[in-house]
Formats: structure tokens, C-alpha cells, sequence
């Protein structure tokens, strides 16, 4: 079959879908045509929009989980702090944080496989207080919950789930074997079914070959998910990948392309790992993505929010203010 770059890029922009076999072709295609094409893509359907979110480690270390790239896995010695669950007066301080500096999302994200049934309702308590005080939209990760702990926290104000896929299904179990990566998808169908909207990606550079990436993006479409974390290694001393090689900002720019020409609705959003780049993603905002985690990561230091709005301006985007 004869392929094209911009027989594909109509196909898509015309409604239409490509396949593994096409996402494969285009993933070794020249960078700088392969990402405009992926721009002119997420324009036509996303404009100029931009989603912008910050996280808070609500509950750290002590995980059960061996997710080999998590610093707060209890199965490795690193040198993260561990505490429990934070109390909603912090939690509703680091709100008021961020949503006067312009940010319209909030997302409390807690270590471990689930929040216990008593953790739950206390952190249902501080999103009502959090969405009482603050005009901001709160997203959870709190593991792997059951449809009815998630209507618990749609109904005290919570708008969406983050859960990572983290890679594909073939891949997935090198990367963790605690818990499946069906398990994830379960939680994610149960979120959705309480009537939240559905935050999923996954993590570059963990050894995974490109034919992952795509078999990722292809699962996460078929979940039909809104807004799609893609997250570079940051190979952290004490974890089983401390020693992986670093992917580069060019890989990046692949990447997120390939998954723009695969997910052309989505808010494709660079999470962990952004502050690693030289130009902090701004080459990967001009290659298809179109949302970002600002402020400081789970466990690492991210980019301050006032040189993520600086950025986003000079690159035309527009922040999200109602996002849900």
C-alpha cells in the first residue's frame, strides 16, 4: 500500500481514522514535516485551546505497588517522603494556590494500589470545601476504585480520573506486576460510568519499542479518552530504570505527532519529565500537544506557572477556563 504524509494527515482531518500499520509508517517519517502535519491536525480540531492542570501529592510513599519507575514504590529505597493522606486545610490552601495564579485545574494525586474506604470520604470532604472556596476543577487519582467510591467523588464535586494506562498491554507487565493493566481499565470504565470524565496516558523511556507507543494510543482511543498524559522518564536512583537512557526532546516531538495523528480530539498533555527538555515542551506545542501539568511533579521539580503562561502566550494558545 502506497502511504503518503499528507494523504494520511487528509484522511484524518477528514473524520477519518488510520491504522497500527500507518502510525508505525508515519513514526519514521522526517520530524519536521511529521510534526507540522500533527500541528495542522490538533488546530482544525482543538484550535487554540489549552488545557492546563496542577498536581499536589496528596498522600506519598509507602506504595505497595512495584511499579519500576515510581519513586514511592515501598519496594525500592529512594529518597522520597512519606506521609498519609494531607488534610483538606492544605489541600483547599494549594487550590486557592494555583487557581489565583490563573490555573483551572487541580488534581490530587495519593500514592498506594486504592484509598482505603475511611480515606475516601476524607478526601470527599476536602473537595467539597476545595469547590466551596475555589473556582477551580478538581481531578482525582486515587487508584483503583470501584464505580460506587467514584460516584462518591463526582458527587462531592470532583469533575475527572486521572489513571495511567502506562504502557501497552503487551508491555505492561515488565513495568508492574502488583496489579494488571485490565485492572486500570476496569477502574477507568467505572469512573466513567459514575459519570466523570477520563484522564489516561502513559510514561516514555521505559524500554518500550515504538510499536507500544501506538499500541498505547490505540488503546487509549478505544476508551475514548479526553485527555492523554504522556510522561518522559525521569530515571530516578533507587528504581529498577535509574539507569535508562533519557529520551530527547526530539523523541518527544515523535511521539506526541504519532499520537495527535491517532487521537486528533484530545487534549494531549506532557506531564512528567517536561522539565528535562531544553525548551521546556515548546517544541512539542508546536508538534501536536495541547495541555500540560505545570508547577512541581509528584516527586521531582516541574516549571513554575508563571513561565508556563509566558510560554503559552507567546505560542498562541489560550487557556481552558471552563474546562469541566
Amino acid at each position: 500500500m502506497d502511504r503518503n504524509l499528507e494523504g494520511l494527515k487528509q484522511k484524518v482531518l477528514e473524520g477519518g481514522r488510520i491504522g497500527k500499520e500507518d502510525a508505525l509508517w508515519l513514526a519514521g517519517q522526517p520530524l519536521e514535516g511529521l510534526c507540522r502535519a500533527a500541528d495542522e491536525i490538533r488546530r482544525n480540531f482543538c484550535g487554540n485551546q489549552f488545557d492546563l492542570c496542577t498536581i499536589i501529592n496528596g498522600k506519598s510513599g509507602k506504595c505497595t505497588e512495584d511499579c519500576k519507575y515510581c519513586a514511592q514504590s515501598s519496594f525500592y529505597h529512594t529518597e522520597v517522603e512519606s506521609y498519609p493522606l494531607l488534610g483538606t486545610e492544605e489541600l483547599v490552601r494549594q487550590a486557592e494556590y494555583n487557581g489565583r495564579r490563573g490555573v483551572p485545574r487541580y488534581s490530587i494525586v495519593t500514592s498506594g494500589k486504592k484509598l482505603g474506604s475511611r480515606e475516601v470520604e476524607q478526601a470527599c470532604r476536602s473537595i467539597q470545601r476545595i469547590k466551596e472556596t475555589v473556582d477551580i476543577s478538581v481531578c482525582v487519582s486515587f487508584g483503583l476504585l470501584e464505580e460506587k467510591e467514584f460516584r462518591k467523588v463526582k458527587q462531592a464535586g470532583a469533575a475527572r480520573v486521572h489513571n495511567n494506562l502506562e504502557a501497552s498491554a503487551g508491555y505492561f507487565p515488565s513495568v508492574c506486576t502488583t496489579h494488571t493493566q485490565q485492572d486500570k481499565i476496569d477502574a477507568l470504565k467505572a469512573a466513567r460510568r459514575a459519570g466523570l470524565s477520563i484522564c489516561s496516558g502513559g510514561i516514555m523511556g521505559l524500554g518500550e519499542r515504538m510499536e507500544d507507543r501506538i499500541d498505547l494510543a490505540l488503546a487509549l482511543r478505544e476508551l475514548e479518552v479526553e485527555s492523554v498524559p504522556i510522561n518522559m522518564l525521569n530515571p530516578i536512583p533507587g528504581t529498577p530504570y535509574e539507569n535508562n537512557e533519557r529520551l530527547t526532546e526530539e523523541d518527544m516531538c515523535r511521539i506526541v505527532a504519532v499520537f495527535r495523528f491517532l487521537l486528533p480530539k484530545a487534549f494531549i498533555r506532557l506531564a512528567g519529565g517536561r522539565g528535562l527538555m531544553a525548551g521546556q515542551g515548546r517544541k512539542c506545542f508546536q508538534s501536536g500537544a495541547n495541555a500540560a501539568i505545570t508547577g512541581d511533579m509528584l516527586t521531582t521539580a516541574g516549571i513554575t506557572i508563571q513561565r508556563d503562561l509566558e510560554m503559552l502566550e507567546e505560542l498562541g494558545y489560550q487557556v481552558v477556563k471552563n474546562c469541566g
